[in-house]
């Protein structure tokens, strides 16, 4: 084994540790997360993406919310969440901010792909929801 391959599998090593936090603690609630793909109207893309950037600091159990472009596709947009609770996501599509920002997103967008519920452990900058 070379040394760079030794250096670069133990620095690999210590960042994965390092981004994981301890399983889940019994009688304590375990977040919840959501990874989601929605394609925008045609041409329309960075107008939802900038409607759904304006609310989020007004999310209260949001641990996470991240809004990414689909290099692959010029109308798709990945959405991942961090929340402390499904309960507190629940809870957040009934605020008055996250209606309206609903209401006026829903012309711009063509569809929902691929959803996938998670349960995250931790990671690079995520805090464990009880710290």
């Amino acid at each position: 084994m070379k040394r760079r391959d030794l250096l670069a599998g133990t620095g690999a090593a210590l960042l994965l540790a390092s981004a994981r936090l301890p399983a889940d603690i019994p009688g304590e609630p375990s977040m919840y997360g959501l990874i989601g793909r929605m394609k925008a109207v045609s041409g329309q893309r960075d107008a939802l993406i900038a409607l759904m950037l304006e609310e989020i600091g007004a999310m209260p159990g949001c641990l996470s919310y991240i809004v990414a472009r689909d290099p692959a596709d010029a109308d798709g947009i990945w959405i991942t969440e961090v929340w402390d609770s499904a309960a507190s996501h629940k809870a957040s599509l009934s605020l008055p901010a996250v209606q309206q920002v609903i209401a006026r997103a829903k012309p711009l967008i063509a569809g929902f792909g691929e959803h996938f519920e998670t349960a995250p452990v931790g990671g690079h900058g995520l805090a464990r929801a009880s710290a």
